[in-house]
């Protein structure tokens, strides 16, 4: 480090990777502030300086005291031992010694009483929660926590059906052929320990796995606005059940809550997703495989008028950023459940997942809030400009066959039954009921040239979009129907 560097780094003051000391005559001091840093992202210490920044200076002599020092409370002080390097920059006010710390390789590092420091802002602390003390020996390679057996759990809450399904897609064989109960197909495919299934296993095939791991489920909330503390919300949804279940129905709630359009379609057809769908498939796989399940709470799926938000508990492994991730850089922070998921969810590995979603809709923003221990991924929405119905009319016929400007202001505006059917809709309603809306008795004649037009629109919306035909099949206003309503009621008034 040159004089330069070092005046730059003291005018900054301290942080995560730069503390400042006087000087140190208690080797326990001195070591934790090597194990803070090994156990962290590396750094500097620099002994000579006040906390000010303001150089105090150190003699020949304090430099050869601190050296020894140094070099006996790295190889005895700190387990395991590290390597420390060591250089000193001459100021006019004397020497200032700089001591370099790596990110260590081997975390956690213990001080010789056995604690564990890391750093937290300019300070250090010391680690005692459960939760961080996990993560830590997750990180060395040491524990995982998709691989911690559950307690209380047993091969009872495992959906034998399903396991014995997925065991013969995979392997070309029933358990039967292959000799194979429950339990020992757990254990052979590294789902159980002991008996008892461990995490991957139960969040996989687990008929229940919320009864044993309450937090590990999806909080969905779609909102009317752009802001969090709205008093309101459109739709909201407890999703729980195994990985797949999870991830079905947190797609079925995007699909539902987000608008259609048509992009070349047919004026009857459904339309597509505003966002394309793909884009949810990636994230929402990324973010039941990846999260970090040693904290105890749920994933959020919030959706906003002007974005969507999907945040994990847990942030980036250390040696991963956002940067490194954007370019397909992984870590596979839940090894024993990455390797099933490839073959249950639509997940191809490799850390494409991000790169794929982004490719796909490049107004993806990620990030990684270490403070909060979380990662959020924010896909923003197309912009829609309040609009009549004569606009929404326009831009429908401009996307069936992209009429001129004047052949589009000649549009004509929606069908009185439409708009009468449209203002008396006010929760989810079956086909009779809207038949009666707009006084239509013929079933399929209403489907085709009063429903269909509607959901073209992205006016009305099904409650199960994965289902067209199912028998609980329900249909409610979108954001952009609620708005006409709106604007009809104040029209009428």
């Amino acid at each position: 480090m040159t004089l330069v560097e070092l005046q730059h780094i003291l005018a900054c003051g301290e942080d995560s990777r730069h503390q400042f000391k006087r000087d140190f005559n208690n080797i326990d001091a001195l070591a934790a502030e090597l194990v803070a840093f090994a156990n962290s992202s590396g750094g500097y210490l620099l002994i000579g300086v006040d906390d000010s920044g303001a150089v105090s200076g150190l003699s020949g002599a304090d430099v050869g005291r601190l050296n020894q020092m140094l070099s006996n409370a790295a190889s005895q002080n700190v387990k395991p031992a590290i390597n420390p390097l060591s250089s000193n920059v001459q100021t006019e006010h004397g020497l200032v010694m700089v001591v370099t710390v790596e990110q260590g390789l081997n975390r956690p590092y213990v001080d010789s009483h056995g604690r564990i420091w890391v750093k937290n802002g300019a300070d250090k602390r010391r680690v005692t929660a459960r939760e961080e003390l996990q993560r830590l020996f997750q990180q060395a390679g040491l524990v995982y926590a998709d691989a911690v057996p559950v307690a209380g759990s047993s091969a009872a809450d495992i959906d034998a059906k399903a396991l014995g399904e997925y065991f013969q897609r995979r392997f070309r064989q029933s358990p039967e052929q292959a000799g194979l109960e429950t339990t020992r197909m757990l254990e052979n495919l590294g789902l159980a320990s002991g008996g008892t299934p461990n995490l991957a296993g139960l969040l996989l095939f687990g008929q229940a796995p919320q009864r044993l791991c309450p937090a590990f489920d999806i909080k969905a909330v779609a909102f009317p606005g752009t802001v969090l503390h709205d008093r309101h919300y459109l739709d909201s949804e407890d999703i729980d059940g195994n990985l797949l279940e999870q991830y079905r129905r947190s797609l079925a709630f995007i699909k539902r809550n987000l608008r259609h359009v048509q992009r070349q379609q047919g004026f009857n057809t459904l339309g597509q997703l505003e966002v394309p769908e793909d884009v949810f498939e990636e994230l929402l796989v990324n973010a039941l495989i990846h999260r970090d399940y040693f904290v105890s709470a749920s994933i959020r799926l919030m959706i906003f008028a002007d974005r969507i938000e999907l945040i994990s508990p847990g942030h980036l492994p250390d040696v991963l950023d956002t940067e490194k991730i954007r370019y397909g850089l992984s870590n596979r922070r839940n090894p024993t459940l990455t390797s099933h998921a490839v073959h249950i969810l639509p997940y191809r590995g490799l850390g494409t997942g991000i790169p794929r979603a982004i490719d796909a809709w490049p107004k993806i923003e990620l990030y990684d809030d270490r403070q909060g221990n979380q990662f959020k991924v924010v896909i923003h929405r197309p912009m829609e400009e309040k609009r009549s119905i004569q606009g929404l009319i326009k831009d429908q016929v401009g996307a069936k066959s992209g009429p001129s400007r004047d052949q589009a202001e000649a549009s004509p505006p929606l069908p009185q039954e439409q708009l009468t059917l449209l203002s008396q809709m006010t929760g989810d309603h079956a086909t009779p009921e809207l038949m009666t809306f707009a006084g239509r008795s013929n079933r399929s004649k209403f489907r085709v040239q009063v429903l269909a037009p509607l959901l073209a629109l992205g006016l009305v919306e099904m409650t199960i979009p994965d289902k067209p035909n199912s028998s609980k099949q329900r249909y409610r206003l979108t954001q952009a129907g609620r708005a006409l309503q709106a604007e009809q009621s104040a029209t009428d008034t």
